[in-house]
This record gives structure tokens, sequence and C-alpha cells, in this order.
């Protein structure tokens, strides 16, 4: 979509930990009016409600989606809205409704040329016990151990399904997980990682739901804007696989991300007790594979996690004397 475009980008789930940063982004580079932010059930922050159009939607509700697209003449769907792995654990059912009815409506409506272009976020999470560990490659197998990664599965191939039969250009990258400043911990097995800045920075302590050795491949919220962005604005040419890229970062342990917190800020304090998320983040690739990512449409990550790491304290430091931090 290029930024004299009149038509318009709707961002589902925007109220969510990547959706309420992408929103922002996005008013950036296109202005404000031209990116409609959408939420459901949580209620929007001010700089979503007033920094644009914001609209309640239900995207499980065809009709409903419809409406809003075509009342705002929207061109380019970016679809955030889901349930997370933890979350979705607890309900599998409102999982499979919610990660799936919408990307179905939004498939139908783009094969009716009703919307041009789609970004929809898959994960590692479609990773299982039978993938390699290390380094998992774009083709391992796909045998989850959750709701959450059957459901990202499924959505894999719906949309290679409809791009093959149908020419739908749906795009999609397989999230690791994502650290945000700005956003609380939204029901991930990897919010562990955002959980713990919180800690280090409020209480200087935080007691860890995964063992100190637990290593997850992870990305910092920059880099996961910028390969969205990235991939949406590749010519479709480059766009070789239509299930979901491998998109990679920085791998680490708990117990490594701690030591780096633990270097900036005194007195920091770990305490591991395990829980039943441990056994999802056990199912999970420790690295991936993103080689087909980095040939096909230059994808390059920035940060690492001594200067992610250095970025968080910062912001969430500034944050915190703001008095915008919650316990």
């Amino acid at each position: 979509m290029s930024g004299t475009s009149t038509r318009k980008i709707l961002v589902t789930g925007a109220t969510g930990q990547i959706g309420s940063e992408l929103t922002v982004e996005l008013r950036k580079r296109y202005g404000a009016e031209s990116v409609v932010a959408a939420g459901h059930s949580k209620k929007p922050s001010r700089v979503l409600e007033d920094g644009g159009p914001f609209v309640a939607l239900d995207t499980s509700n065809l009709d409903e989606l419809n409406r809003v697209i075509k009342d705002n003449d929207v061109d380019t769907v970016y679809h955030l809205a889901a349930v997370l792995s933890a979350v979705g654990e607890q309900n599998p059912q409102l999982a499979w409704k919610v990660n799936l009815d919408g990307l179905m409506n939004l498939l139908e409506l783009a094969k009716v040329k009703a919307i041009s272009r789609i970004f929809w976020p898959s994960s590692v999470a479609v990773y299982g016990p039978d993938a390699p560990k290390v380094m998992t490659p774009q083709e391992a197998a796909l045998t989850p151990t959750t709701m959450y990664g059957v459901a990202k599965v499924a959505g894999e191939l719906l949309c290679n399904y409809y791009y093959q039969k149908y020419g739908v250009d749906v795009r999609s990258v397989r999230f690791p997980g994502i650290i945000s400043s700005e956003t609380p911990p939204g029901g991930g097995t990897t919010d562990y990682a955002v959980a713990i800045f919180y800690g280090a920075v409020m209480s200087r302590s935080y007691t860890c739901f995964v063992r100190e050795d637990t290593t997850l491949p992870m990305m910092y919220m920059p880099d996961a804007l910028k390969g969205a962005l990235q991939l949406m604005d590749s010519d479709p040419s480059k766009v070789k696989i239509r299930t979901g890229y491998n998109l990679a970062s920085i791998s680490f342990s708990a117990g490594e991300l701690a030591s780096e917190i633990a270097n900036r800020v005194s007195g920091f304090k770990v305490t591991y007790a395990p829980d039943w998320r441990q056994k999802i983040a056990d199912s999970w690739p420790k690295s991936v594979d993103d080689t087909p990512a980095r040939k096909d449409w230059g994808w390059k990550p920035e940060y690492d996690i001594h200067s992610m790491t250095e970025d968080m304290i910062e912001k969430l430091s500034a944050r915190n004397e703001r008095g915008e931090l919650k316990a």
C-alpha cells in the first residue's frame, strides 16, 4: 500500500501487544485517518482511541466485519485478533473460534476482492516435539501440542489454500515470543520475558514460571514490526511461502535474560517456580532457521539481547517514574 493511496488499513486486535504498537507505526507512515484500529473486549488506550479511527469489532461475525471494511473503504488488513497460548489451553474452544473464524472471514472477503492484501501472524507454536529443537527448519513437521499451535497450523493451511485456489494475497510470519515495553503480558507462554522486566523495574524481583535453563526464540517489538511491514511491502513475486515464514532474532534462556537484567538493575533477584506453562515451553523450538525469509525478501533483525535489554529497562524505568506501571 503506497503512502498516497486513499484506501485504508484495518488493524484487528489493535488493543493487543503487537496491534497497539503496529497501529501507531502505520499511522506514522500513512497518516492517522488512513489506519482504522479495531478491538473487541479490551478497552483501547487513549493513544489508540484519540490517535485515529477506532471501531469495536468481532471479526468472527462476517456481516459485522464486512460492514466495517465497506464503511471505511479498507483495502489492507493486519489481522492480529487472537487468543494466546496459555489462555488458549484454559479455553481451547474459544482459542479455536477467535483464532480461526476471523481469518476465514477475511479470506472469504479477499476471495471476492473486498480487500486486496492480508497480514496474519503465525507462530513458532506450530512446531511440536517432533521438530528439531535447534535451528528448526522451515519445513519441519508441524505437530503442536497446544490449541494455539493447532489453530496456527490450520490458519497457515487456510492461507495457502486461498492463495493457491483464489489468488488471495495473504502473507504470514511465524513470530517467536515478542518482548514489548508498551503493553503488559497478555497470556502467552513466552510472556515471562516481558514480565521479568516489569518485576526488575518495579520491585527488583521476579518469580519466573519456567525453568532457568528454558531457552526459547524471542524478538524485540521493533524487529517484529519491521518484519511485518517489510513482508507486506515486498513485491508479490518475492513472497514464495504462503503458509508462514520462520522469523528469527534472539534465542536465550530465562537465566541468561535474568543475568542481562541483573547487570543493569542492582539487587535484582529471580526465583524459579515452573508451572503448567513449562510443558508448553518444552514443546517449542529453542531457535529457528529463517533462511527463506532472509533470502526471499531480505529479512534481518536489528536487536540482540544486549541492546534489547538496555532499551527495555530505559523505557520501562521512564514509564515507572511517570507512574504508568501498575503492580
